[in-house]
C-alpha cells in the first residue's frame, strides 16, 4: 500500500517534460529549457548521456544510442520525476506492474519492476529520489543494465 502511495505520490507532482523513454533526442534541449538546467553531454564508446541538472536539485540522465533513441533515463535527487512523461508509452505498463508489486509486499522498499521489454528500478524517500528506467532489448551492444545511473 505504501508503494502505491509513493507511485500515485510522484504522479501528482508538478510535470517537467524529460526526453521519453523509447523517443529521439529532439526534446533534450526543450527539457533543458524547460527545467531551467544546465545541460552536459558525455559521449561513452557505444551511448552518449544528457545530463539535465534542475534548477530543483534533480538530475536526469538520458541515454541516447548511436541511432539516437533514447534507451534509458535515471535520475537522482530532492524530487522524482514526472514518471507519465519520462515512460511516455511504457507509463501504463509500469504502473500496471507497481500496482501488482505494491499489492504483494509489505513495508517501504525499492521498487524493482522487470518485464520482457522494460526495467525500473525506483527508490528514496523524501529529498533523496534515485531510479532508472531501460528498455532492455534496445541496449547497445557491449552496454550492461549496471552503467546506468
Amino acid at each position: 500500500m505504501l508503494a502505491l502511495c509513493f507511485m500515485f505520490g510522484v504522479l501528482a507532482i508538478p510535470a517537467h517534460v524529460f526526453a521519453v523513454l523509447g523517443g529521439d533526442t529532439n526534446s533534450v534541449q526543450a527539457d533543458q529549457v524547460h527545467m531551467q538546467g544546465s545541460l552536459r553531454s558525455t559521449r561513452a564508446q557505444a551511448y552518449t548521456v544528457h545530463e539535465i541538472q534542475a534548477a530543483t536539485g534533480t538530475t536526469v540522465r538520458e541515454y541516447i544510442s548511436p541511432s539516437g533513441t533514447v534507451f534509458a533515463v535515471a535520475w537522482k535527487g530532492p524530487w522524482p520525476p514526472d514518471m507519465r512523461q519520462l515512460l511516455g508509452e511504457y507509463f501504463d505498463q509500469y504502473t500496471q506492474a507497481a500496482e501488482v508489486q505494491s499489492n504483494a509486499r509489505t513495508g517501504r522498499r525499492p521498487l524493482y519492476i522487470e518485464l520482457p521489454g522494460l526495467v525500473v528500478h525506483v527508490g528514496g524517500h523524501p529529498r533523496s529520489f534515485a531510479g532508472t528506467a531501460y528498455l532492455p532489448d534496445r541496449l547497445p551492444h557491449g552496454v550492461s543494465a549496471e552503467e546506468l545511473r
